[in-house]
């Protein structure tokens, strides 16, 4: 039986759609219009599920992704940014990849408590650790939460270094840890900047800070020598690449010292959330968006090649890499590399973890 899709938005959702996971055995839905369980289009509260892990920093052994180890306090993430890579993931926590991953929240409670353990074995050799590797660490519920914040308390008390990437402004809250840091050279950030036009923003990552709220932050950051850049990420060829220029050059005039860049990629689940999203949103040019992704990924939109899926081949890849290139140089941007100091790590007496 053909299941009935809507058409009409979701607002304040990226999905709008709950697809199957991969370990599903019964299809939820709609498939009758006069049913009254279309339970899609109910507008949908946020659900939060807290939840004490055993576990929470990760070996990243992805040779392409620039971190060794990321941590990450929620799982899902409320901005919904309809292309994110991370909603595969949620599957494993018996959730969609679509409205579930924007909607039920796994709050990890014990983060702070986990990380000091991690950072108390005595064969750890210190490296950075990144927040947000997965997830971002200052989604909405960070302000009540606060685990973020604690995270960044235990890495300064233990001298570990440490990155952020973050779509939120939030970020700003902790500026007086951020600034501890930064003065032992143990922290970078940088700010998720996908373009400048604020209509796209709304539709593709509707809860997240506005572009212009993003810039503000890499303003302040850099007027308190805080390490800053931005990822113009992802670029999504015929919807937003012709902004990479504005993008840069806002960045680099905010106080950025750094960029990078990636093409979207659409691997698992997230193709059929980002595809129904798109001939959604933009139908009148869908399926010149649709190619253009494609043709960088060598015919698909899915693609696992190291190296290669996170900035594409073929000559539009090409073109949008020499593009991000001939502008950094223009703008001043990556003129020198971050290194985070790793020679300050110390355990704290237990009097001091007490504290915490």
């Amino acid at each position: 039986m053909k299941k009935i899709e809507s058409t009409i938005l979701i607002k304040g959702r990226g999905a709008q759609i709950n697809p199957m996971t991969r370990f599903d055995l019964v299809e939820r839905g709609c498939f009758h219009a006069e049913g009254i369980d279309d339970w899609e289009q109910l507008p949908r509260k946020t659900e939060y599920i807290y939840n004490d892990t055993k576990s929470l920093v990760n070996k990243v052994t992805s040779p392409d992704v620039g971190m060794l180890y990321s941590a990450n306090p929620y799982q899902g993430c409320e901005h919904g940014c309809v292309y994110c890579y991370a909603r595969n993931t949620h599957e494993f926590w018996g959730y969609s990849a679509g409205l579930d991953f924007e909607s039920r929240i796994v709050v990890k409670r014990n983060a702070p408590l986990l990380l000091r353990r991690f950072f108390e074995h005595p064969k750890w050799q210190v490296q950075p650790i990144s927040l947000s590797g997965n997830t971002d660490c200052y989604q909405p519920i960070e302000r009540q939460m606060r685990i973020t914040r604690q995270l960044l308390e235990v890495c300064l008390a233990y001298r570990n270094p440490v990155s952020i990437l973050t779509k939120n402004s939030l970020v700003l809250r902790d500026l007086d840890l951020l600034q501890e840091l930064a003065r032992l050279n143990l922290v970078s950030v940088m700010s998720s900047i996908t373009s400048l036009d604020e209509r796209v923003r709304q539709k593709m990552e509707p809860r997240t800070a506005s572009y212009s709220s993003r810039l503000k932050v890499v303003e302040i950051l850099a007027s308190k020598n805080i390490p800053v850049g931005i990822m113009n990420a992802p670029i999504i060829p015929g919807l937003t690449d012709q902004d990479m220029p504005r993008v840069l050059k806002a960045a680099s005039d905010a106080g950025a010292s750094w960029a990078g860049y990636t093409i979207v990629r659409l691997n698992g689940a997230v193709a059929e959330v980002f595809k129904d999203w798109l001939y959604k949103s933009f139908p009148e040019r869908a399926d010149k968006v649709w190619q253009a992704i494609s043709a960088c990924h060598g015919g698909s939109v899915s693609d696992s090649r190291w190296k290669n899926r996170m900035v594409g081949d073929g000559k539009y890849a090409e073109m949008i890499r020499a593009q991000f290139l001939l502008f950094c140089t223009k703008f001043g941007l990556n003129e020198s590399k971050v290194k985070l100091e790793t020679s300050l790590f110390r355990r704290p007496s237990t009097g001091q973890l007490s504290l915490f």
